[in-house]
């Protein structure tokens, strides 16, 4: 098993990296939020190695909790590999934890791949999973009015990661306003 990976980033794409190790490039799939981090140079990734029977494929994390995400996720029925980066791609770890523990399938069905049975059938799965790591819950980052921000800026057509960023830059004593918070996270994304 691989469970760490450091070398020389040599190439990105929007799903994968090229990681030289050795004189060897290994192709790492990964997230959009562990590939966006990134920065030419030495890179060090936590991974998992998904062994199938025509291939085996490499999966690389910035963070030791995404890799547990991951693995957690590729225990429920009908998520794979591909659908489990998808959702960190999508929503931030904590996004997906709070989801799951305050029972918001509505939230992990804005992944594109994952339909409502399916994002049911995730936060039910890994109810049990999530609460067993947790020693305390973070607060939810997916009250209305956030949930209704992101909808917003993702019908203006930005992604749903960059909402979720501009959402987190957005000072702690913005106002509950929907509006006014819609104009701070535009500022955020330089709109």
């Amino acid at each position: 098993m691989i469970a760490t990976l450091e070398g020389q980033l040599a190439q990105t794409a929007a799903d994968s990296m090229i990681v030289t190790v050795g004189g060897v490039g290994i192709e790492v799939i990964a997230p959009y939020s562990t590939i966006e981090k990134l920065d030419t140079g030495r890179v060090f990734l936590y991974t998992r190695l998904v062994v199938r029977e025509d291939s085996l494929t490499l999966y690389g994390f910035g963070t030791v909790g995404e890799r547990e995400l991951f693995d957690a996720a590729l225990k429920v029925s009908g998520v794979g590999p591909k659908i489990a980066i998808a959702m960190l791609s999508t929503l931030t770890v904590d996004h997906i934890r709070s989801a799951v523990l305050n029972d918001r399938p509505e939230v992990i069905s804005r992944v594109p791949g994952i339909g409502k049975k399916t994002a049911q059938k995730v936060v039910l799965e890994l109810q049990d999973k999530l609460t067993q790591r947790l020693d305390a819950l973070p607060p939810d980052p997916e009250d209305d009015t956030s949930g209704e921000l992101i909808d917003a800026l993702t019908a203006l057509g930005y992604s749903i990661v960059e909402a979720q960023t501009a959402i987190q830059q957005l000072p702690p004593a913005a106002p509950a306003d929907l509006e006014e918070r819609l104009r701070l996270a535009l500022q955020n994304l330089g709109g």
